[in-house]
């Protein structure tokens, strides 16, 4: 083993050689952890005030995936693959978010976890769940804002406007069996992106694009952009509050809660817990 471990080393003639073949070495699973262990710190270190407006930001913003996916199937052509192109749109909110840093619940249904599972105390627990709070609270409030605005704003053509008004009816009318399944699978990707994301090096936005049109595509429920379209359907007279909450938002909530922490976030330190005990 000695010898071919020699001729291996006796291969790499450069530093720049060597600085090659470490760029193209995947970043150990225990850096991941790590990685995303000190940026949930971080988090958890913030004010209140900061986390708050930052979730504002994200629950406004995350508007522009509802309203990508409605421009795109306003435009495109009525043909069996407009659904795989429309979906694409979809993408544009989590890339302004993401890309932009702001607080994003799901991402912090991994991030904020992380630290929780190196040091489980209930000084811990307790941060995480006022993050939690604040951040969802801010999200939902912006969403709403945005769904007002785009609702009651002559901002929308009359062809946009009925394909927004599409995309919250069906997100919003499937039932609240449906939507905590479907919600299941948004929260393991969005938990897989964050998980992902320290390793892209310099594909963050090809990555972004592709696990957020799977959510699209798969038709899986994200309870952000969700909002929006609650908020837009709530508004316009054509939802419930009851059901708004008990049909949709709970149950979205509760799917991409047990995708992103129990299922992802469980996996994620199953396979790197024996290596930072070691550590």
């Amino acid at each position: 083993m000695s010898d071919r471990t020699d001729l291996a080393e006796a291969a790499i003639e450069t530093e720049d050689e060597q600085r090659t073949v470490e760029r193209a070495t995947a970043m150990p699973s225990r850096l991941v952890f790590e990685t995303i262990r000190q940026s949930g710190d971080e988090e958890l270190r913030r004010p209140a005030m900061a986390l708050a407006f930052s979730g504002v930001a994200a629950g406004l913003l995350i508007a522009f995936s509802v309203l990508g996916e409605a421009l795109l199937r306003a435009n495109l052509p009525d043909a069996p693959w407009r659904y795989i192109l429309e979906n694409f749109g979809y993408s544009l909110g989590f890339l302004l978010v993401i890309l932009g840093r702001m607080q994003l619940f799901t991402e912090n249904t991994i991030t904020t976890v992380v630290p929780v599972l190196i040091t489980p105390t209930a000084e811990m627990f307790g941060k995480v769940a006022s993050l939690w709070g604040i951040v969802l609270l801010a999200n939902v409030v912006g969403a709403f804002a945005a769904g007002a605005f785009l609702l009651g704003a002559p901002v929308l053509s009359p062809e946009v406007a009925e394909a927004v008004m599409e995309l919250s009816r069906h997100a919003t009318g499937m039932g609240a069996v449906e939507g905590f399944a479907r919600g299941i699978p948004a929260g393991v990707l969005i938990a897989a992106l964050v998980w992902m994301l320290p390793v892209a090096r310099g594909n963050e936005l090809a990555l972004i694009v592709l696990f957020t049109w799977l959510i699209a595509l798969g038709d899986f429920t994200h309870i952000i952009a969700g909002s929006v379209e609650m908020a837009y359907v709530l508004l316009a007279g054509e939802l419930g509050l009851g059901q708004a909450l008990l049909g949709f938002f709970v149950p979205v909530l509760a799917g991409n809660v047990v995708g992103g922490t129990v299922v992802f976030t469980m996996l994620a330190w199953a396979q790197t817990r024996a290596e930072i005990s070691e550590d």
